[in-house]
């Protein structure tokens, strides 16, 4: 019916309207623009089985003269899925579309989803553009569709829009079997979001602007002061939260949508058996912010994976890698402690872990202007390595004076740290006594991982972490490793993955 009603159009479009005299004066003038009804043709129905959809809109001429469009044609011609009419003339590159002085032609487009293709070929936001060439210039009308069954959250009209869920301090779940789109920046507040074992959540990021961030990479869950998230995966069943283009050119991309932030004061937060991946960052822990992260995953992010900033983050069994950042950021103070984490940082120009006991409100070289806050950081039974000499950034603005202001403490770590323990007057020179206990100081020459450059993160067969780590009985005992597999009860590994 729709494919019907479209050359309908078009037939209607040729009867109705006179195209222009052949003599009439047209605009040669570059600075000729057109104006359109609207910035972005929408198509608002989501698809649960094959069907097509028309919209349209109008394109003006506000001259005294007539214009020719020299060309209208998709801008993504090779992957087109959309169909074009343009003043009653059919195609995906139209030619000599004239409009009159004063006057407007329609623009109808249609589009045929399948969603039960799979996300490759029909993914869940389909976006093109229109494009108008106008004596030599060239303007343009987005074009967006949506080519699965989902659930679009806040809407499907959200992109750079700040939506705030709230249910008056009670709790929500997106428990619906079919997957989520967040379409836009999602603020959390006075309300808890649970997302049960199994649910997948893909996130449209690009650039958007709006008065809250002004010009950012869309795509952002937010929870306010009263606002939390549980992420409540389970082995069997992670939780994945990714971005939308899972097309295999972009399946790895990182910095995709932007992140995951806590708000300052937003408490309770937790986050189980959950794989995190292609954003700017993973987590951002804002100041008094409270998380619990367990057996997760956080990867292929444009900047570090796990941010804190005088926050207090408890972690446990976590994996952090592939980020163009530290892996680990820990700035201006907070309370953290890692147990069983592997972070590891290669082929970046970024160390896997770096801490400081302050935040610069000018010029970070300079640091006049800054705020000061205690750090206590405590890792245990984990591995901070990559490629670089070194691979701890430890920033003290104090110099040690009092020791508190900046406490962080190793217990039967892998680490990699050269010229660290030579700098800043010898304050590390003690690294391994006072800093780092029963802790290895690996280089590139020892056996670690199974292979860091496919991603391989489990320890090898002769690696310098087996059975170098102490049983952990408290806060909490840890006894399975991320994969669910038992650890050694006198000897475990040190690190997520324990050596079956």
């Amino acid at each position: 019916m729709n494919k019907i009603l479209f050359f309908l159009f078009s037939a209607a479009l040729l009867v109705g309207f006179s195209s222009c005299d052949p003599d009439e004066d047209f605009i040669t003038d570059g600075s000729a623009k057109l104006e359109f009804s609207l910035d972005t043709l929408r198509f608002d129905t989501v698809f649960t089985e094959l069907g097509s959809a028309t919209r349209s809109f109008k394109v003006y001429n506000r001259n005294s003269r007539p214009v020719r469009v020299s060309r209208v044609f998709f801008l993504n011609s090779s992957k087109i899925k959309f169909r074009m009419n343009a003043d009653g003339y059919p195609g995906n590159d139209i030619e000599n579309v004239e409009i009159g002085a004063n006057d407007s032609i329609y623009v109808f487009a249609e589009v045929t989803i399948d969603p039960n293709q799979p996300l490759s070929v029909s993914p869940f936001v389909i976006e093109d553009k229109i494009v108008f060439e106008t004596n030599g210039n060239l303007q343009e009308v987005k074009v967006e569709a949506w080519g699965q069954n989902a659930n679009y959250f806040p809407s499907r009209f959200n992109k750079g829009v700040p939506v705030v869920l709230t249910c008056r301090n009670n709790e929500i779940s997106w428990n619906d079997p079919k997957p989520y789109v967040i379409y836009g920046e999602v603020f959390i507040d006075s309300c808890t979001l649970n997302i049960p074992a199994g649910t997948r959540i893909y996130v449209h990021g690009g650039i958007a602007r709006n008065e809250f961030f002004g010009v950012f990479n869309d795509g952002i869950l937010y929870t306010l002061t009263n606002g939390r998230i549980r992420v409540l995966g389970t082995k069997d069943k992670p939780v994945i939260i990714q971005g939308d283009r899972l097309e295999e050119p972009f399946l790895d991309d990182p910095g995709q949508w932007t992140g995951i932030i806590l708000g300052k004061g937003s408490k309770g937060n937790v986050i189980e058996y959950a794989t995190i991946r292609n954003s700017n960052f993973g987590v951002y822990a804002d100041s008094a912010a409270s998380l619990e992260i367990r057996n997760t995953q956080i990867y292929n992010t444009s900047s570090s994976g796990l941010i804190g900033v005088r926050s207090n983050i408890t972690a446990e069994n976590c994996l952090i890698y592939n980020n163009q950042g530290n892996s680990l950021l820990l700035a201006h103070g907070g309370d953290y402690l890692f147990t069983y984490c592997t972070i590891a940082s290669y082929g970046v120009n970024a160390a896997a872990f770096s801490a400081s006991n302050f935040l610069c409100y000018d010029d970070p070289l300079i640091c006049k202007q800054r705020s000061e806050y205690r750090l206590n950081a405590r890792f245990r039974n984990s591995i901070l390595f990559g490629s670089l000499k070194d691979q701890l950034r430890l920033n003290d603005i104090s110099g040690g004076q009092p020791a508190w202001m900046f406490n962080v403490k190793l217990e039967n770590c892998v680490v990699k740290v050269e010229e660290l323990i030579k700098e800043q007057n010898n304050r590390y020179a003690r690294f391994f006594e006072d800093f780092c206990t029963d802790c290895i100081n690996g280089k590139n020459t020892d056996k670690l991982f199974e292979d860091p450059n496919k991603d391989l993160y489990q320890l090898d067969s002769l690696s310098i972490a087996l059975g170098k780590g102490l049983p952990i009985l408290s806060p909490r005992k840890i006894d399975i490793d991320l994969l669910g597999n038992p650890r050694d009860a006198q000897k475990p590994d040190i690190g997520c993955f324990e050596k079956k």
